[in-house]
């Protein structure tokens, strides 16, 4: 899609593959818990039930080469079974002594994302 904007040509290049390394569904407190830096906490994605992680690979020549071709690498993904959307989970976590809250991102505006969760669970129930 290309757009003319006084001057500046816009084009959208949509991701036309994304190939997903491994996946693995885990309990939702799991995959809070991966989401504790100690900086802070990092957001999760949520769409369609699902909620999420992934990994991307290392920005190598060749994934770069992909990437531009339309074609993205997640190396792992991590998810757990959540009906409804909530911007803020908590994490009673004993260890640290503390209720920790995770910011979760609603992706159900992303075609990929819902292309994602519809996949993650179609094919959690082959493995």
């Amino acid at each position: 899609m290309k757009q003319q904007n006084e001057g500046v040509k816009l084009t959208y290049s949509p991701i036309t593959e994304l190939v997903i390394h491994d996946f693995i569904e885990v309990d939702r407190e799991d995959l809070l818990r991966e989401r504790v830096t100690p900086s802070g906490t990092v957001p999760l994605y949520w769409c369609e039930g699902i909620l999420f992680s992934f990994t991307s690979l290392p920005l190598t020549e060749d994934v770069l080469r992909d990437y531009l071709k339309g074609r993205l690498h997640w190396l792992e993904v991590h998810f757990s079974r959540v009906s409804n959307f909530t911007p803020i989970m908590a994490l009673n976590e004993e260890e640290y002594k503390a209720n920790l809250s995770v910011r979760i991102i609603d992706t159900s505006q992303s075609e990929l994302h819902k292309q994602v969760a519809r996949w993650l669970v179609a094919n959690s129930k082959k493995r």
